[in-house]
């Protein structure tokens, strides 16, 4: 599976966090668990290259190719 067909969207954020979803290639949505979010391990077992402290936060059932993802913001 090529890299190149995994979309990262801009960044976003509000208060506390940054934000960021990343969309597979249909394909690989049948390899994305739906019983429990993903570690660091798993995510980048599936090609997803991002920096560290990415966590994914939240699973969306209808689109499960599309993984959310957010860090916490610095603190100033």
């Amino acid at each position: 599976m090529s890299k190149k067909q995994i979309y990262y969207s801009d960044k976003y954020n509000d208060e506390e966090f940054e934000y960021r979803h990343v969309v597979l290639p249909k394909q690989l949505s049948k390899l994305v668990p739906s019983s429990h979010l993903m570690s660091e391990d798993e995510w980048r077992g599936l090609g997803v290259q991002q920096s560290q402290g990415w966590i994914h936060y939240m699973i969306h059932k209808p689109e499960p190719h599309i993984l959310l993802f957010r860090r916490p913001l610095p603190k100033d």
